[in-house]
């Protein structure tokens, strides 16, 4: 499946190089989500890994950052200008990336991180960040590029983190069943159930017919509410389903 480092480093470099493209006007271009612009999403990964790097240093050191870091750092990016959201956005990615880069072998056998529910050790930590990143470097490859998708070596790794997301992301639909997708590039198996109160998403067994056949990509912006009628490739699912 190849390494979650290794695939997160390729997408600050594609999110890097993108854009490095644009001019100071199409910062404050809206992005994916309408209601924030360019310069707003590149601020948000910003202080997001200014945030990381500290919970990294302080899982590191067995320490906890005081209750208003988070908020600090958010009030403070949020004062900032388009442009600085955009270029302190990029420099603060870039240096998060290289800390994790230089973290040696025996500090990664020993990182350990927990934020609420969540536990998880180093390659989880960085797939916390690869999630992020992934789905927001295409909040904003998609105002330039309708037809823009996920890069490529993300999705297997987001893919196997749906679970996680979807216990926050997902609503109760009011139906009580179990849909059944199947996805390719790469091949996996997941059984939606839908229950009055809650969603869940787990792996499945693969001879259970799917209701629904589509990209991995696709299932990952599904969940992340990013599969909408201008932005969904052809697939395999009737109507009503795909919509529920």
């Amino acid at each position: 499946m190849g390494d979650v480092v290794d695939a997160l480093r390729s997408s600050v470099a594609r999110l890097q190089a993108l854009v490095a493209g644009l001019s100071e006007n199409q910062f404050a271009y809206p992005a994916y989500p309408r209601e924030w612009s360019v310069a707003d999403v590149l601020s948000h990964l910003g202080s997001g890994a200014v945030i990381m790097e500290r919970r990294m240093q302080d899982a590191l050191a067995g320490t906890t950052p005081p209750d208003d870091f988070a908020p600090t750092v958010w009030d403070e990016w949020n004062a900032k200008g388009p442009r600085a959201k955009v270029l302190d956005g990029l420099d603060a990615d870039r240096q998060l990336q290289t800390r994790i880069d230089h973290l040696d072998v025996p500090a990664r056998e020993r990182f350990r991180f927990s934020l609420g529910p969540i536990v998880t050790d180093f390659e989880g930590f960085v797939g916390l960040r690869l999630n992020e990143h992934a789905l927001h470097s295409w909040d904003v490859a998609v105002v330039f590029d309708p037809a823009a998708g996920l890069a490529a070596e993300s999705v297997p790794h987001v893919v196997d983190n749906l679970a996680l997301i979807a216990q926050y992301t997902a609503k109760p639909s009011g139906a009580s069943k179990t849909v059944i997708v199947h996805t390719i590039e790469p091949v996996r198996h997941f059984g939606i159930g839908l229950q009055p109160d809650r969603v869940t998403v787990e792996p499945t067994d693969s001879a259970s017919p799917p209701d629904v056949e589509m990209p991995a990509e696709c299932f990952i912006r599904l969940v992340y509410g990013r599969l909408d009628p201008q932005h969904t490739p052809p697939l395999q699912a009737d109507a009503a389903t795909l919509d529920e």
